[in-house]
Formats: C-alpha cells, structure tokens, sequence
C-alpha cells in the first residue's frame, strides 16, 4: 500500500472539486468492487533512467524531479493510502479488545499485516502525485462474524453472541484529500461509526537519491481514536527504498515505527529491517509491545511484513498469521462517472487508460495538461490573494484534523 514508493515530483492542481458525502454520511451512491490490476514490468526505456540519473547526485532530494511517464502506476497516492484498510475486519477486531493490553496488542497485528496489499506485483512502480484539492473516497462493508471474538474473555461466548452475526455488516468509510501543494502533505481520515472507531492521518514524503536506489521517508502521523475506550493510539510510518532501479525496481520498507497510547501507558516499537548487503532475508520484520511504567514485554513478533507473521505473548500463547493467506476485502468505489471532477480516478482517467494502452506519449500529454491547470489556477489564487482551503481538513498547528470527525459528532 504504499506511499512507500519512489519519490515525489511533479507539481499540484485544480481548485475545484465538487460537494462529496462525508465519509460518516448515510450512502447514497451505487458503489462497484474495483480492483487494479497487478503491475507490469518496465519497458526497455532504460536509456531514459540512465539520462535522468546523470543528471542527480547523491543524497539530492527528488521532490521537483519529473520522472518519465512509462514508470507511473495507473493510480493516485491517495487511492494507495486506502489499501492500508485491506484487511478493515483486523481494524474493527481492535476495539474488540477486553483489555487495554489487548487493544493495544491487536492494533500491532493490524499494523504490522496492513502493508503486504499494497505491494502486489514484483515491480515498484510510482502513483500519480495528488493534485491540490485532490480527493480519493471508497467504503468497505465487513460481515460481523468477521470480527474476531475476544481472545480473553472470561466467560467465553461463541462468536455470533460477541459479533452479532447475521447482523448488517460495519460500514468502513475513507477519505483522503492532498491538503498541501509545498510541502506535499495527504490527509486521510478512516472511521467505522458502529464501532467507535476513527484514523486521522496528515503524511507526506521526503525522498532522496541513493545511487541506485531511491529512499523515502514517511513524514507525519496517525491517531486512532476508540470512542468506547477514550484511548488515542498515535503512530509512525516506516520509510520506503526503491531498489534496483536500473533493472527491475522493488521496494523494502525499513526503519523504526512507534505505536503509543498515553492513556494506558501501552507503547510498541516495530522495526523493518533492510537486507543486508551480503546475506539476509528481505521484509523482515520485528515488534515489542510492553507496558510502560513496569516495563514488561508483553508481545513480541517477527517475521516478514509480506509473507508469515508470528507473534509471542507474555502468557506463553503464538498466533501465527500468514499474509498472502488473509481474506482482502475489496474497497468500493463509486463508477468514475458518478465522481466528482476532483476524485482521483476522475481526475486521472485519461492518464489511465492511455498507460493501459501503452500509449506513453499520449499519457504524457495528458498529465502535462493536469499540471498546466494546477499551475494556472496557482497563478489565479496568488493574484487574487487567496490562499488554498482545502474541503474536508483543518490545520491545526502542524498537524491537519479531518473538520468532522467521529470524536466531535458522537
């Protein structure tokens, strides 16, 4: 899912976008199962990236370099966000949680299996850079028998007493809007009103060239908020390396993540680590969860963030959970015709479907036209000395808050 894809470039766009339902709103759209397709080795342009390389130098951020066209894929960032919701019945089974440990617990499981979906396919591929005002929306329906039973219940119940099973399913909703031309900041905010359960998110990326390698760094945070529980769950995001980019480029994550509650003094440190030069296993990955004041680990867990996860816990229990096996749940989209002009597939669909059909020079074109209209309707707002407001976010010191969310409405 990621954002943890080669750098950021090009410009932003379009002061205009059209009034959408609020992610919390009852639905009123016919929504589709959409699903992109798997991405697809890179053309022989290689004498393309050869230009563009000579042309950088070591450690040079790459936030104003244009990259060609032929590596972009057939998506916005903001739609690449929403994969981290692949698996919503692991964020839902949060809030499920008996305990604080166990809240805190099922949070790293979630975390921890929320990257594999985005990184589908063999080959890292860049998505299209949001254009100012940009908005991408999609929802999720999950059954409630999906929602795991309380691990530690005391008087266990079977799972259809605890889930309500047959029950309608949990609406899980997602916006996301690009709030910020310089730097280039995406907001996201995710929430299931049943469950009492919200994710507000502010993220942009820093990237910088590494040789034969792009690195790119996760700038900002996210909160969860469990309105049952009033716990606040901050988070950060791990950095990204497109390797290999001369040949077949594929993409590790890599550094430190921290998930921390305040409240009840639960905090996780999750390390992804990179492959060592010689030797070494690729995605590997490792967590511990300990309790603050006593200091006591209470989980540990290691393996492949894309491939088997095994967690440890402090009573002598293993979960073994096995990526590429869990069930994906498929967003919904609204069809393209039915989207405002400023909806990411909207915005981007000729782009789209002249990339699918090979078309570069067309699909270049075309993105020139998007970055030409961003840049006049800059000129346009700076001669009239208004300043960008985007539609569904806030600023709010250095962070930018979803204007409604579930902790102001309920």
């Amino acid at each position: 899912m990621l954002m943890h894809d080669l750098c950021e470039c090009l410009e932003s766009d379009s002061s205009r976008f059209s009034m959408l339902d609020e992610p919390h709103a009852k639905e009123t759209h016919t929504h589709t199962h959409t699903q992109t397709e798997d991405l697809g080795v890179l053309d022989d342009q290689r004498s393309v990236i050869l230009h563009l390389l000579s042309q950088l130098k070591l450690g040079m951020d790459l936030t104003r370099v244009v990259l060609p066209t032929f590596i972009l894929e057939k998506r916005s960032l903001l739609e690449m966000y929403a994969n981290f919701m692949a698996h919503p019945d692991l964020f839902l089974s949060i809030s499920a949680g008996s305990t604080p440990e166990e809240r805190m617990m099922r949070f790293v499981e979630y975390y921890m299996t929320a990257f594999h979906e985005g990184r589908k396919g063999a080959v890292a591929k860049k998505p299209y850079n949001p254009v100012l005002g940009e908005t991408f929306h999609c929802s999720w329906e999950v059954p409630q028998d999906r929602v795991c039973p309380l691990r530690t219940e005391t008087n266990p119940r079977t799972n259809q007493e605890v889930t309500g099973a047959g029950s309608d399913p949990y609406r899980v909703r997602f916006v996301a809007e690009q709030v910020s031309h310089h730097p280039p900041v995406s907001g996201f905010y995710c929430e299931c009103a049943e469950r009492g359960m919200c994710v507000n998110t502010h993220i942009w990326t820093k990237s910088k060239f590494m040789g034969m390698s792009v690195g790119v760094s996760m700038v900002g945070e996210g909160v969860l908020y469990l309105r049952d529980h009033g716990e606040e769950y901050v988070f950060t995001f791990p950095s990204a390396y497109a390797r290999s980019i001369l040949t077949v480029p594929w993409v590790e994550l890599g550094g430190k993540v921290t998930i921390s509650c305040a409240k009840t003094g639960y905090s996780a440190n999750v390390t992804f680590h990179t492959k060592p030069f010689y030797g070494g296993k690729v995605h590997r990955v490792s967590a511990e969860v300990k309790q603050n004041s006593s200091g006591t680990v209470v989980c540990k867990a290691q393996g492949e963030w894309n491939g088997t996860l095994e967690f440890i816990y402090s009573s002598g229990e293993t979960k073994v959970i096995d990526t590429n096996k869990l069930p994906v749940i498929r967003k919904m989209i609204r069809p393209v015709e039915k989207q405002g002009r400023t909806e990411s597939r909207h915005l981007w669909q000729h782009v789209t479907a002249v990339l699918k059909e090979g078309n570069v020079d067309l699909a270049t074109e075309h993105k020139h036209v998007l970055e030409e209209d961003q840049r006049s309707d800059e000129r346009q707002r700076a001669a009239n000395n208004m300043p960008w407001k985007p539609k569904y976010f806030n600023k709010e010191d250095d962070e930018w808050v979803y204007r409604n969310p579930l902790w102001k409405t309920h």
